[in-house]
């Protein structure tokens, strides 16, 4: 899916003239993702305004796969981010993590929190088993299909 930068220009006006907060565009090889902040924290630019960019999803994905392997390879299965948000460990700032490394969880529990467009999504686990590595820092934003933590 080659984007042009007109039809791009359109979605980037569509998003600021409307209620949506995000829009987002994929296909195997690479995605558009255009947000919208509600608040503008004086002049900068970039984090807060408008963004929209052919983002390619897996050659982002791959380095750091790469340097996983070269540490250590994961075990287990992975669980995946269903969604783009903000990972969240606990429920509240400093409550206790729904999981830790070295716990065992069983399917249908929940092992961690997505917020997206001011919804907090609740992630439950498809396996039984025991954690094994933790991928991804609380608080910090997540991408479809990325890994956020193998189970055992």
């Amino acid at each position: 899916m080659n984007f042009e930068l007109d039809y791009i220009e359109k979605l980037v006006k569509m998003v600021s003239d409307s209620d949506l907060t995000e829009l987002t565009l994929e296909d195997n090889e690479q995605a558009i993702v255009i947000r919208k902040e509600k608040e503008i924290v004086q002049a900068q630019v970039v984090p807060q305004a408008i963004t929209a960019a052919p983002v390619a999803q897996m050659p982002a994905a791959a380095p750091a796969a790469a340097e996983e392997k070269k540490e250590e390879a994961p075990k287990g299965k992975p669980i995946t981010s269903p969604m783009v948000g903000t990972f969240y460990m606990a429920a509240s700032p400093g409550a206790k993590p729904f999981v830790e490394v070295g716990q065992t969880v069983s399917t249908g529990q929940v092992v961690c929190i997505i917020e997206a467009m001011k919804l907090m999504n609740e992630i439950e686990s498809e396996v039984s088993g025991k954690v094994t590595q933790i991928c991804v820092k609380d608080g910090e934003a997540v991408e479809y299909g990325q890994v956020l933590m193998y189970v055992e």
